[in-house]
């Protein structure tokens, strides 16, 4: 599909952004040409420049479905991205929120990826159901993942969350996320490091929090602990340095010995292959995600278990030659997960589609928003 052009729908909250900027200059290396479309929280001068980069940046006036209160809240995102892609006059759709393609008139094909969803975030973390005044997110979800030409999941874990979520009338195909960050093996630091959107229940700081006195070294955190619909995290223990750039995150990552990530709910954890990259040795929570994906290349402690965490940082802190085991362990798993071979799936998948749809009509001579 080289030279051809997509949307690609985005968000400025989590870990879609890095996902989507990643894998858009994958994309473009291969000739493909970018057109972003953005909801939510709008983007910072940084982040917009960088998806600029890339291609053009559309930001529209509609919230991400789990940030909305009904579903009439979102009754204009599928016109707001048909518009877009007739004008575009793209080739493909790629939305990272499965909701968004629910009521699409487009006859472009259309992939959708789950990242997360709240179904699978409350089965997860509360271990429920979806509340009953939510259950309209899950007929929508259920509705864009039914308009979908593919379904897309980072893990084969959350790839089975969401079929038996769901249901599926086409099969989840499973493409592991990756990350561009160079290898390295720098000099590290005795400090324990995290990195999450902390006002998510999902990302278990507290639990962190709660074990960072029963540890040897100091326990650093990057990220928000105020959400977006008034969710916070108040940080009792731990030294949080509160919400960092992407590379002000990095930093730290690059310097710690030790980086932990106790999520309860976690379909695929960019921080881990993140800290793996950069040499730190890894200690996760013991979840079905990370278990597929770092057996052996990390230890694991019991997501609800601050001593847990505690004992496994200590093992590691007092002893060396297991933390530089671990870290090119670690180090070793990571190469699996790269940009290449994520393009290489994607560009395959959207082959598929495209072979199996008619052409898409050509762009009207005004594509800006």
């Amino acid at each position: 599909m080289s030279g051809r052009r997509v949307l690609m729908t985005v968000d400025a909250v989590g870990g879609v952004w890095r996902y989507a900027m990643d894998l858009a200059a994958g994309l473009a290396g291969s000739g493909m040409q970018i057109v972003f479309a953005g909801f939510g929280p709008r983007p910072g001068e940084a982040e917009r420049r960088e998806a600029e980069a890339l291609g053009p940046l559309h930001w529209f006036d509609a919230p991400l479905d789990w940030m909305a209160t009904s579903e009439d809240e979102l009754a204009a995102v599928p016109g707001l991205i048909d518009s877009l892609a007739r004008r575009a006059g793209v080739d493909l759709l790629h939305l990272n929120l499965p909701s968004q393609a629910a009521g699409l008139s487009t006859d472009r094909p259309v992939v959708v990826v789950s990242h997360s969803c709240v179904v699978t975030w409350f089965g997860a973390v509360r271990g429920t159901p979806v509340p009953a005044d939510w259950e309209w997110q899950r007929g929508l979800t259920a509705d864009g993942l039914a308009r979908a030409d593919a379904v897309v999941a980072p893990t084969h874990s959350h790839a089975a969350m969401v079929e038996a979520a769901y249901g599926m009338q086409v099969p989840v195909t499973v493409i592991e996320n990756a990350s561009r960050l160079n290898a390295e093996t720098p000099e590290k630091e005795p400090f324990f490091f995290a990195a999450g959107r902390w006002w998510d229940a999902g990302k278990n700081g507290a639990v962190l929090d709660a074990a960072s006195p029963s540890m040897p070294w100091p326990l650093v955190l990057a990220g928000p602990s105020l959400g977006p619909n008034g969710e916070r995290l108040a940080f009792t223990h731990a030294d949080h340095r509160g919400a960092l750039s992407h590379a002000e995150t990095m930093g730290l990552m690059r310097r710690a010995a030790v980086v932990i990530s106790p999520s309860l709910y976690e379909p695929f954890g960019l921080a881990a292959l993140e800290a793996a990259r950069l040499g730190a040795a890894l200690i996760l929570s013991d979840i079905p995600t990370y278990r597929k994906l770092w057996d052996d290349a990390a230890l694991f402690a019991d997501p609800r278990d601050p001593a847990a965490f505690a004992a496994q940082a200590n093992r590691l802190a007092g002893d060396p030659a297991l933390r530089h085991t671990m870290a090119e362990a670690a180090a070793h798993r990571a190469r699996r997960f790269t940009p290449a071979a994520q393009t290489k799936a994607v560009l395959g998948l959207y082959d598929r589609l495209s072979a199996e749809s008619r052409p898409a009509r050509a762009a009207l001579p005004d594509a800006a928003e």
